[in-house]
């Protein structure tokens, strides 16, 4: 009788269990269960766990480097099933993607940083490529224009289907990856650093589409840096640090997650201030710009630069404020080397002398360097390694020169790389701006964002700059990433060099700067010092106060 008991008990103790474990697996969309994956010389991902509900919009945050894109390469089918140990569930039913056709089969669709959009091709094109609406072969062009306007009416894109990619913004090609997600019956949307390259209206256009695919059920994982976004949008939060899940929580549990408890578990310490701001004694005068003007390249009437006057002081950081469009990159562009633009006219006094600079080589040999808004475009070469990006601008330095034999001696004098000594500047840079990396051989496209950035700043600090631009330096880095350059900056003021920070992140310019410039439709609209820059202030030149 005890025993037919103990039976019955721990029958329906089983019938409970299962109950149980059907509800747990009906709650969550996804799972992935103690998964590692390494690289040469990197273990990427360490015994990491991470589910996310039905429905929900689910933040994934942490420093670059942390894992978050490695462990949703792993859920897509990017690393496909046998690279990786450990499980991932959807719908409860374990599932081994060998491609990303076969995560997409399932309903998950990732969108990456650098959109994979072909910029000559139409919108319906780029839709319903590699997905095509066809009959034994053939295109039914008719259809294919039919659900294009029906997805573009779901993301709230009004353009025509027709319309090619290159005459279209940012911010309406990030919906366009939407909408193509949505033609793949997306169910598990995948968004990485959506936000990264949109100004402020496109950024809460965006966020406002995701909250309608929520209603609509579509589960979102989210992943970014701007941790204010994180917590407007997310419904839970889940950090990685060094490539292991530290913790998850909800935003809306009572004592729930925070900005400051975010950045406290992804850089495992406390940071005393997000700007850590130092007084800098600006010395004299290093590179003065007068009545600088620049032209449109391809629209020819159209002025962007207009009679622009500044100066920038040794040991300073001049800040450059101005909202999206104002023309702050293409002033610098222009006087490094006359890189954007035409018709270019005005003066340029590098220490009070008049220099004619009609290249970036001729920039650079002045010691005015330009670290670029676009590190994978337009700082780094990422089919090279770490060693050969550091010394691309410095090659005189790095060389030997002497007579390569037989060839007259007066047109035979060659630069010979001497790799000893390539190899110690790189380590020495490597060592200065801990760059995380296994070997200086590492190819810099398999570095995180951070760590690519902070290849560029080695780049340029190598060629001994006396003023150095930043161009949105900390764009799609993290938090951590952000402190150390923000005290890299610091040192180098310290050490007399002259910095221009430019930001599209008000508080960063109003953090970090000693003196900031604002711009205005191609003009200079205020000039002031840390003290006066306030957000309103700024804000007024920004409009065309004056």
């Amino acid at each position: 009788m005890k025993a037919a008991a103990s039976v019955a008990a721990f029958f329906l103790a089983g019938v409970g269990l299962w109950s149980l474990n059907e509800g747990y697996m009906s709650d969550f969309v996804f799972e992935m269960v103690n998964i590692s994956k390494e690289f040469p010389g990197v273990k990427a991902l360490d015994d990491v766990s991470f589910r996310v509900k039905r429905g929900e919009i689910h933040a994934l945050v942490g420093e670059n480097g942390a894992g978050k894109s490695t462990l949703m390469k792993v859920l897509s089918g990017v690393h496909p099933y046998g690279t990786y140990t450990g499980q991932i569930l959807v719908n409860g039913e374990e599932v081994q993607f060998k491609n990303i056709r076969d995560s997409e089969h399932k309903g998950i669709v990732v969108i990456y940083q650098e959109l994979a959009l072909v910029r000559l091709l139409n919108v319906a094109e780029n839709l319903f490529l590699g997905n095509e609406i066809a009959k034994n072969g053939i295109i039914n062009w008719e259809d294919v224009f039919v659900q294009t306007q029906k997805y573009l009416d779901e993301v709230g894109l009004k353009i025509s289907p027709e319309t090619k990619l290159i005459n279209l913004g940012v911010g309406q090609q990030q919906l366009i990856e939407i909408a193509k997600a949505l033609s793949k019956d997306a169910k598990i949307l995948v968004l990485d650093e959506p936000t990264a390259a949109l100004n402020e209206a496109d950024s809460e256009n965006l966020l406002n589409i995701l909250r309608e695919l929520k209603k609509r059920g579509v589960t979102c994982i989210y992943i970014s840096h701007k941790l204010e976004e994180v917590l407007e949008i997310a419904d839970s939060v889940t950090v990685l640090r060094d490539g292991h899940s530290i913790h998850s929580q909800s935003v809306h549990d009572d004592g729930g997650m925070t900005e400051e408890k975010m950045i406290n578990l992804m850089v495992g310490r406390k940071l005393t201030s997000r700007y850590p701001r130092k007084e800098h004694k600006a010395g004299d005068v290093v590179m003065e710009v007068k009545n600088w003007t620049v032209y449109h390249p391809d629209l020819i009437e159209k002025k962007v630069i207009d009679n622009v006057s500044f100066q920038i002081k040794k040991g300073e950081i001049l800040g450059v404020a101005g909202l999206m469009g104002a023309g702050r990159t293409e002033l610098f562009l222009s006087l490094f080397g006359r890189s954007w633009g035409r018709e270019i006219s005005g003066e340029i006094l590098i220490e009070g002398k008049p220099v004619q600079i009609h290249s970036p080589r001729e920039a650079i040999q002045a010691g005015f360097t330009y670290l670029s808004e676009d590190r994978k475009e337009k700082g780094l070469v990422l089919g090279m390694d770490i060693l050969a990006n550091t010394t691309l601008s410095s090659l005189e330095r790095i060389s030997d020169y002497g007579v390569m034999e037989g060839f007259d001696k007066q047109v035979a004098k060659a630069g010979i790389i001497n790799y000893l000594k390539e190899v110690r500047i790189t380590n020495h840079y490597v060592k200065q701006l801990q760059i995380k990396t296994p070997s200086i051989e590492q190819k810099v496209k398999n570095l995180s964002g951070g760590n690519q950035q902070k290849v560029v700043i080695g780049k340029w600090l190598m060629t001994d700059p006396k003023i150095l631009v930043l161009d949105e330096p900390t764009r799609g880095i993290d938090v951590g990433a952000k402190f150390e350059i923000y005290n890299l900056m610091n040192e180098l003021v310290d050490n007399g060099v002259a910095i221009v920070l430019i930001s599209s992140e008000l508080p960063e310019v109003l953090g970090m700067s000693d003196r900031v410039i604002v711009i205005h439709q191609g003009r200079l609209t205020g000039d002031l010092p840390w003290q006066e820059a306030t957000q309103e202030r700024c804000m007024y030149f920004a409009t065309g106060g004056k």
